[in-house]
């Protein structure tokens, strides 16, 4: 019985997986388990199945599991290779065969079929007892094609010996594709559009200028061109610097956190007096981190403007750090505080909690985005809690050493 279910399980994922039952991030998911799966049980009854005749239904048995094994595994749009502690191809299905210049992988050892370090290191660290996951991973084989790579070792039973390591080539090829026209298409818009929206903003400010004894209607609607127009700069402006650093490489230095605080403070002092918002900068003066400081100046900035912003009238803003395994700078508020129920949507493009009062306040729901791709190009992450009623805090994390 644990045969058939495994069996029908994953001839259950093929049909999910044609009928696009399945979201990208399950697709995966579930694509690996049911490769993993099959490859395995399929070795363990070549290896462990009894001769043919020991038992009734033995005929029907044994020529039907495999076979859909067989056809399960081959169907498969993920290449799958499984190699022995010696790195020896010993499986593989028709996807896989399509990943190297020569025709059929099986019984050849991996250095054979690819001089690709990416592959060798993933499968490698298998065999030793690490998995590997997110590995990229580009051929030249048939075409230039990209793929995400995972490798899990493989056991004969649950508490064996390493017998050897299964490795899923996800092909991300077209996603990759999508993602050079999507950002081209923004840099794009964002560069056309920049042209007319400086000839509009100028020719408001000149009509405002102009116009004192109009009429307050129409110092009213240039004021609303004016303020619409600058709120569409700022938007483009922000998709145009989250395209850029979406795959920035960050310059990293020792950086004297309290001084470079201090100038954030002072240039968004003007800022928080006007809704009697008082900064703290908290930070020892002797403290360093390592960053690039442009970048951390962004970042910071970016979440004490949110801050200001999103914060109760007279309320307090607090900057500090706090060194441990890792550098954190915090930035907490004293304001209304954030739902749970959008904590964890929060770093997404455009999102907002509010979006009439975000709209109100000049914000176009880039600005965390901006900050969550910077840390992680620092090698490190940001993170949010939130009370309602009482405030939330931002930490941005930053390792010791450059990643």
């Amino acid at each position: 019985m644990t045969r058939v279910f495994l069996a029908l399980f994953i001839g259950a994922a093929v049909v999910m997986l044609g009928a696009g039952l399945l979201l990208p991030s399950q697709l995966l998911l579930v694509s690996g388990v049911a490769l993993i799966l099959g490859m395995g049980v399929g070795i363990l009854l070549q290896r462990n199945s009894p001769e043919r005749g020991s038992e009734p239904d033995a005929s029907h048995t044994h020529t039907l599991h495999p076979a859909l094994l067989d056809v399960a595994l081959n169907e498969m749009r993920e290449g799958v290779v499984v190699i022995d502690t010696d790195m020896r191809v010993v499986a593989s299905n028709r996807a896989a065969q399509t990943l190297f210049t020569k025709g059929d992988p099986r019984q050849s050892r991996l250095t054979e079929l690819t001089r690709n370090p990416a592959i060798y290191d993933a499968f490698l660290d298998a065999v030793r007892g690490i998995e590997r996951d997110g590995v990229r991973v580009e051929t030249y084989a048939n075409g230039h094609k990209i793929f995400d790579l995972r490798v899990v070792p493989f056991r004969s039973s649950a508490n064996a010996e390493i017998a050897g390591a299964v490795g899923v080539f996800f092909d991300i090829s077209r996603l990759e594709r999508l993602e050079i026209v999507r950002q081209e298409f923004l840099a794009n818009v964002s560069h056309e559009l920049r042209t007319p929206l400086t000839s509009i903003l100028a020719s408001a400010e000149t009509l405002e200028s102009s116009i004192n004894g109009s009429s307050q209607s129409h110092k009213k609607f240039l004021s609303i061109i004016h303020k619409n127009a600058a709120r569409m700069q700022r938007l483009i402006n922000d998709l145009l610097e989250l395209g850029a650093i979406e795959n920035v490489k960050v310059d990293v230095e020792p950086v004297r956190l309290f001084a470079l605080v201090e100038d954030i403070v002072n240039s968004l002092a003007v800022a928080a007096a006007e809704r009697k918002i008082t900064l703290q900068n908290l930070v020892a003066k002797d403290a360093e981190v390592l960053a690039d400081p442009h970048r951390l100046m962004q970042m910071i900035t970016n979440l004490v403007d949110n801050a200001i912003k999103f914060n109760r009238e007279g309320g307090t803003v607090i900057i500090d750090h706090k060194r441990d395994d890792i550098d954190i700078v915090r930035v907490a508020d004293t304001g209304e505080g954030i739902p749970a129920q959008h904590l964890d949507r929060l770093f997404e493009r455009f999102y907002r909690v509010d979006r009439a009062r975000s709209r109100n306040l000049g914000g176009t729901g880039l600005g965390l985005a901006i900050v969550k791709h910077l840390a992680r190009a620092h090698g490190g992450d940001v993170t949010v809690t939130s009370r309602l009623g009482e405030g939330s805090e931002f930490m941005i994390r930053l390792p010791h050493s450059p990643s």
